[in-house]
């Protein structure tokens, strides 16, 4: 698809952004120049699916070169760091957002076996084979309101190599029956690589300090933030609110005295069929025992509650900060932690940084990832979606309003074009450049024209080879 210039709501969308700049840091708006960059990478990331100069070059006809937009990237004094949580306030106010759930978790993007000029790239295990890839790791903060859901933070995770080299070597040696006192000792902690749950943590306090007047009523992570420092400071971030994670099931619990594992006390004390409703919607059964036990390696008493849906084997085990909720309340805010998955689907698919992004450096990650979360919130302000959010109807999905924006776009080019006046130059000038840069053909390797077949036919010294 082409553009000619960006749609009126990105427009829109770019200076309430600047007027909340203005607001929050009074001289560091942005300049008209930049404005129109923003608004035109904007445009570009849901045309193309990509953060990807070459191609916002080809999808302007040339208008742009790859060079200009490049060098604005680079040097151009925009605020990265306020743009994303200025956009955030700027969402908000635009649909009277007072409160929320947080949810975090963790996701990979694939990147080159040999990567030597993007940071943050390590080996991680790759969930779909089973086998490990090279990628970057990132931590995502989710906003989950009665109205939309929204990307609040986020921050690349990178293990340290020292300690990873260490677990390596340990579980070698372990391996081979060599004795704890005889293995090299564990290195200090390297504070240049924080934990995924320090990196959480410092999100939810970034959150906090930028929206103090939004109200979280629940955090909800997965198995990986399920420790007692995990739930204790990010409740504390928040003033005392809920938060839920998973418990591992050969965890300790005390009951009356005696110390079972979560796993053996609750086959013991089997759940009961309940109704759930799933994130506000469908209702299903679960199979639900709870109780508040002391967590020995928590040292504090904690919700525990078992939870299994009809046909189920095993029950998987949540663990609650706040004791003052009911089980029923706890399960079913759980339960909006899938929506983060729905949030990674949609933005892998349609906005850009997964699909085409090679910009070099930290700040090319940092803020190539930034410039696709502003697509996001961007969307907000589409006229067909704040319609519907605002008439309490489903909002509609991120592929599909990529489609109409396309389209959208397409005839705004044409329109642009039988406006002209030399409208056969201009359609002579977009043909040759469509030809040339857009939809260029490619070489297939399927016929061999060019190629030798090789000699197919059989050899008469080696006749006496066929006789039997």
């Amino acid at each position: 698809m082409l553009i000619e210039k960006p749609l009126p709501f990105v427009t829109t969308f770019i200076e309430a952004l600047n007027d909340a700049i203005k607001i929050h840091q009074p001289g560091s708006e942005l300049s008209r120049t930049q404005k129109y960059w923003l608004s035109f990478c904007v445009m570009a990331i849901l045309i193309t699916s990509s953060v990807c100069w070459a191609r916002f070059e080809r999808a302007s006809i040339g208008k742009y070169s790859m060079a200009a937009l490049s060098w604005m990237f680079h040097h151009s004094k925009i605020p990265w760091e306020l743009l994303l949580h200025l956009s955030i306030k700027v969402v908000l106010l635009k649909y009277d957002i007072t409160e929320g759930v947080i949810s975090i978790d963790d996701t990979d993007n694939k990147r080159s076996k040999s990567t030597k000029f993007i940071p943050w790239v390590h080996k991680i295990k790759d969930k779909s084979s089973g086998g490990y890839i090279m990628g970057q790791s990132l931590v995502f903060l989710i906003l989950i309101t009665s109205k939309i859901t929204i990307p609040i933070g986020f921050s690349f995770y990178m293990p340290d190599p020292e300690l990873t080299a260490w677990n390596k070597k340990n579980k070698k040696l372990k391996k081979q029956g060599i004795i704890a006192a005889k293995r090299p000792a564990k290195p200090l902690k390297n504070d240049k690589y924080p934990t995924m749950i320090e990196i959480a943590l410092t999100l939810l306090k970034k959150f906090q300090s930028f929206h103090p007047d939004i109200k979280i009523k629940c955090i909800v992570a997965d198995a990986l933030y399920g420790t007692n420092k995990f739930l204790s400071d990010a409740s504390n971030i928040f003033e005392g609110t809920q938060v839920i994670s998973q418990i591992r099931k050969n965890q300790n619990i005390r009951v009356r005295g005696k110390e079972y594992t979560i796993e053996e006390y609750f086959s013991k004390h089997p759940g009961v069929p309940q109704k759930i409703k799933i994130r506000g919607d469908e209702k299903v059964t679960g199979i639900i025992s709870s109780g508040r036990f002391y967590v020995c390696a928590h040292r504090k008493k904690c919700f525990v509650i078992a939870l299994k849906y009809e046909g189920e084997k095993e029950y998987r085990y949540l663990v609650a900060a706040d004791l003052s909720w009911r089980t029923l309340d706890i399960v079913q805010a759980y339960t909006l932690r899938w929506l983060v998955e729905v949030f990674f689907e949609d933005w892998k698919a349609n906005e850009g940084w997964v699909n085409l992004t090679k910009l070099t450096g930290k700040e090319g990650s940092r803020h190539s990832l930034i410039l696709s979360l502003l697509v996001d919130h961007c969307l907000f302000f589409h006229p067909d979606q704040l319609a519907r959010i605002e008439n309490k109807l489903s909002a509609c999905t991120v592929g599909s309003l990529r489609l109409q924006i396309m389209v959208e776009s397409l005839f705004v080019f044409i329109h642009k074009i039988l406006d002209s006046e030399n409208i056969n130059e201009r359609l002579a000038l977009m043909k040759k450049y469509i030809k040339e840069f857009v939809f260029t053909l490619s070489p297939s390797k399927k016929h061999m024209v060019g190629r030798n077949l090789g000699r197919l036919e059989p050899t008469p010294s080696l006749k006496y080879r066929t006789v039997t």
